[in-house]
């Protein structure tokens, strides 16, 4: 890619703003990258394919990370790497495998969960780990212990918990280890005090809208219109 990348380079190519159209060496050596483009596309998607299927064939449950890819994607160090490996590609292809074709469960880490900085011994977190750092040694128990392997033995855990329904993730199928922000908070349909506007043609409500203004509203506004919209349609003394 590098070299059919310089090739091209060298040419002289088209430029838009003197309107100058590119030469045949330019458009012939344009094609060979295209065409080694079409191929490295073709081979890691290949790649893809086979490295989830076999996962999902062969383990009966997958644990993965939710991983914030376009934060990493600021270390100039790592971004091309992280890019070309298709994080996002492997999640969506493990997530319809797992569940449609071999019926297996996976579970999908929270974005936040320390897997990397807590102990797989005595389950001591670390404040901070530098990335450079792939060996983890434990402060509490003296751990000493491969960085991946420690993840792994985490998520393993994880997992476990899961399933025997201890942990936060539950027991579905595709499980999500914990919610996000304010999804275990109740929100109102309606604001206490105010009357929902009507979504029907001429500002007709149904039934169970008028049930919802009827519990936002004071109680004596709510009696007045119980008594105007009840089966006798008459008014009762304190209206």
């Amino acid at each position: 890619m590098r070299r059919v990348s310089r090739t091209v380079s060298r040419r002289q190519g088209p430029d838009r703003r003197t309107g100058h159209k590119p030469s045949k060496w330019w458009e012939k050596a344009n094609a060979a990258r295209n065409r080694v483009h079409h191929r490295v596309a073709n081979l890691r998607e290949d790649a893809l394919h086979k490295l989830t299927t076999s996962i999902a064939a062969e383990y009966g449950t997958v644990v993965v990370e939710d991983l914030n890819v376009a934060g990493m994607l600021h270390n100039r160090g790592l971004a091309r790497r992280i890019a070309d490996a298709g994080f996002g590609e492997i999640r969506r292809q493990l997530e319809y495998k797992t569940r449609r074709r071999h019926a297996t469960r996976i579970v999908v880490a929270d974005r936040w969960y320390p897997s990397s900085k807590t102990c797989s011994g005595c389950g001591a977190a670390k404040a901070k780990l530098p990335l450079h750092l792939r060996t983890y040694r434990c402060d509490a128990c003296g751990l000493v212990l491969d960085r991946d392997d420690n993840a792994a033995r985490n998520l393993a855990a994880l997992a476990a918990a899961s399933t025997t329904g201890t942990g936060v993730a539950g027991e579905r199928d595709t499980t999500q280890v914990s919610q996000p922000r304010g999804a275990d908070r109740k929100t109102r349909a309606t604001r206490p005090g105010r009357t929902a506007a009507g979504g029907r043609a001429g500002g007709a409500t149904l039934p169970h809208q008028r049930q919802t203004e009827t519990r936002d509203r004071p109680q004596a506004e709510a009696l007045t219109l119980w008594c105007r919209d009840g089966p006798s349609g008459q008014k009762c003394p304190e209206c």
